[in-house]
């Protein structure tokens, strides 16, 4: 698609095809030193593993093949990084590894027609933790595999449907922590005995309860995660290994979404969801001291993949993934106590100018029931009024849009379209109540917040009442 030319001294309008060459850099971690971040970019136009200083610097490319990078992490104590790839998008992911100078490139699983879900490093770098369906397609069992010697070995023979995830090696390596997802609100976690393959269920309760991202608290006696138990938004808590009791440590007024655990340090950083815009914030366990991040631009982290923010190995810095409506997601890097921030890349915005890229307001409006549904409104910045108006409709259905950056939704309000984005009942990041609201029967009460979108669209004279159209992800596509 040929880009669409300007009059004399006015700047051409990008192809479609130009803003979907914006590039991402996401998921990163540290090298055991600390001096150097891995994560993974689309620069080439298939994600890839690179490698950048922490301070500054040229970015290394590290993996060059012809299929995507799914997951990348590097060792806690060796120069080398795991990664998974898949062939062709086909979602089967196979784990590999390759020195932190991209040399060395070796595989280390060897089934193709299973899916492998990498889960950690043990924390002297000799072993590898994942989950497979090697076999049944329907079930994921837990494998501990030697990195070195290449010897794979089923810890957990699981016989229930779901979503398994490794989390973390205890410190000692003889305990694995996991993840089990039976849906997008309902988990469970699980330890794993490594050397007799004993499973224990930390978290018996009734009802949907989240328990994400779990990790070991510093000492090993507990494990810290988001949880919404018995309350409607999540939080923070601390659940006790030997009475399993479940402790709020951090309730917040609005939804954790991440959490990140400096095991050394005795450090946390959480994640807070305010209507959609991420806040950053840490604490230091021992004295209590907490840290909000400021300097950033209103936007989400990790909108790519939803890691969690990962601390050097020494605690003294947080590294993530950011990206607002008007910057594309990059690395970052944050040292609390000194109230430093900055960039480690600086992916390309392929040519379009970021003066193009609008900022989204957010709107709120009565629906059936009186209900106020937030949307995020996206207005262009030339044309006159009336607006035809887009209703951008996010998928999931438990996801929720946010002010991160959608080359798409800029695409179509550079040609003067307006984009309104609304988080009908069902979305996630208002809390459980909310997201349950269009559960089973309640399916078209969401469907009905969309109506209610066009008929607030109706009575704004800016937009255009006659020209609205629907570009969906679980309600529909274009119309």
């Amino acid at each position: 698609m040929n880009e669409r030319p300007g009059r004399l001294g006015q700047t051409a309008l990008a192809s479609f095809d130009r803003y979907l060459q914006i590039r991402v850099a996401y998921q990163p971690s540290f090298s055991p030193d600390g001096l150097r971040v891995a994560f993974l970019t689309n620069i080439t136009g298939i994600p890839q593993v690179w490698c950048v200083d922490a301070q500054s610097g040229w970015p290394q490319q590290l993996t060059f093949g012809e299929d995507r990078v799914l997951r990348a992490a590097y060792s806690p104590v060796r120069d080398q990084i795991a990664f998974s790839r898949d062939v062709g998008g086909n979602e089967r992911a196979q784990i590999w590894i390759v020195q932190g100078d991209g040399t060395g490139e070796r595989r280390l699983t060897w089934n193709d027609e299973a899916m492998h879900t990498f889960g950690g490093w043990s924390r002297d770098g000799g072993r590898i933790a994942f989950s497979a369906n090697r076999r049944d397609p329907g079930l994921f069992d837990v494998y501990v595999q030697d990195v070195d010697s290449g010897e794979a070995r089923m810890v957990w023979r699981n016989e229930t449907p779901g979503i398994v995830t490794p989390a973390e090696f205890s410190a000692d390596g003889t305990r694995l922590l996991v993840l089990f997802a039976h849906g997008s609100t309902s988990h469970d976690l699980f330890e794993i005995d490594v050397p007799d393959g004993q499973v224990r269920h930390l978290t018996p309760h009734s009802g949907d309860v989240r328990y994400g991202y779990p990790a070991y608290a510093p000492g090993g006696q507990a494990v810290l995660c988001v949880c919404d138990e018995e309350t409607d938004l999540a939080g923070v808590v601390c659940i006790d290994r030997k009475t399993l009791a479940v402790t709020p440590l951090i309730s917040p007024p609005t939804e954790v979404e991440f959490l990140g655990v400096s095991y050394e340090a005795g450090r946390l950083a959480w994640v807070l969801n305010e209507d959609g815009i991420h806040r950053l914030q840490a604490m230091d366990l021992s004295s209590g001291k907490q840290w909000g991040l400021t300097g950033l631009p209103a936007g989400v982290i990790s909108p790519r993949d939803f890691s969690p923010p990962v601390f050097s190995p020494d605690g003294r810095w947080l590294v993530f993934a950011h990206g607002s409506s008007c910057r594309t997601t990059d690395i970052w890097i944050w040292e609390p106590e000194a109230d430093r921030l900055w960039a480690v890349t600086q992916s390309s915005h392929a040519g379009v100018p970021e003066t193009s890229f609008v900022t989204p307001e957010l709107v709120r409006y009565r629906s059936f029931d009186g209900r106020e549904i937030p949307a995020w409104l996206y207005s262009p910045q030339v044309g006159s009024q009336p607006w035809p108006v887009i209703l951008h409709i996010h998928g999931g259905p438990e996801a929720e849009h946010q002010p991160q950056f959608f080359p798409e939704i800029h695409y179509f309000v550079s040609r003067r379209f307006a984009v309104l984005a609304p988080n009908v009942r069902g979305s996630s990041g208002y809390g459980k109540v909310y997201s349950h609201l269009d559960d089973v029967d309640k399916r078209m009460d969401s469907v009905a917040d969309l109506a209610y979108a066009a008929a607030w669209i109706g009575q704004q004279s800016r937009f255009d009442p006659k020209r609205i159209a629907v570009y969906g992800g679980s309600y529909g596509g274009f119309m």
